[in-house]
């Protein structure tokens, strides 16, 4: 009885010992990605892949919102989305008519999460949306359930179209009937 009760305890030692390494390796992948990239394709003149260094070199934008889940004021910093669209190529302002009026932003998560903008909610010639893709949080990086890339969008009254884990934006033209 002795010998069986101790190979039980070793086999579940060594069954926890496999969950608590896997589960430690998986959390440290996800805090400490190797290189951090947002991309921005699809219907774009110019295709990015955007790094961390890449959006603090650009124009910043400050925004404080209060979270409406916990009511706590948030203070992001990063880089108008409209900004960036601009930069892949994007028709803005007075090349945004016609045909250009019927293309979407798709912004996808990490963890498969997507939402969808008009173009012409994120341009600043027609609405003042405010969107930015937010690498900071009070200061800091965003943590690793959070960012390294977020999509805020801070006069909505739910932030359902706030994406953590920001991953791609993808322009597309909506099809003819």
């Amino acid at each position: 009885m002795d010998r069986i009760v101790r190979v039980s305890l070793i086999a579940i030692l060594s069954i926890s010992l496999v969950l608590i390494v896997a589960r430690g390796g998986a959390a440290l992948a996800q805090t400490a990605p190797a290189t951090a990239e947002l991309r921005i394709n699809g219907a774009v003149s110019t295709p990015l892949v955007l790094t961390l260094a890449d959006l603090k070199n650009m124009p910043r934008k400050k925004l404080s919102v209060v979270n409406p889940h916990d009511k706590k004021t948030e203070a992001y910093e990063g880089v108008l989305l409209e900004d960036l669209l601009r930069k892949a190529g994007v028709p803005q302002a007075e090349n945004l008519r016609g045909a250009a009026m019927a293309t979407y932003v798709l912004a996808e998560a990490a963890d498969g999460y997507r939402v969808v903008f008009s173009l012409a909610e994120l341009d600043s010639g027609i609405l003042d949306s405010d969107v930015i893709v937010a690498d900071t949080m009070d200061g800091a990086p965003l943590g690793a359930n959070q960012g390294p890339f977020r999509l805020v969008a801070p006069h909505e009254k739910r932030p359902a179209r706030w994406v953590r884990m920001l991953k791609s934006i993808t322009v597309e033209r909506a099809a003819n009937p």
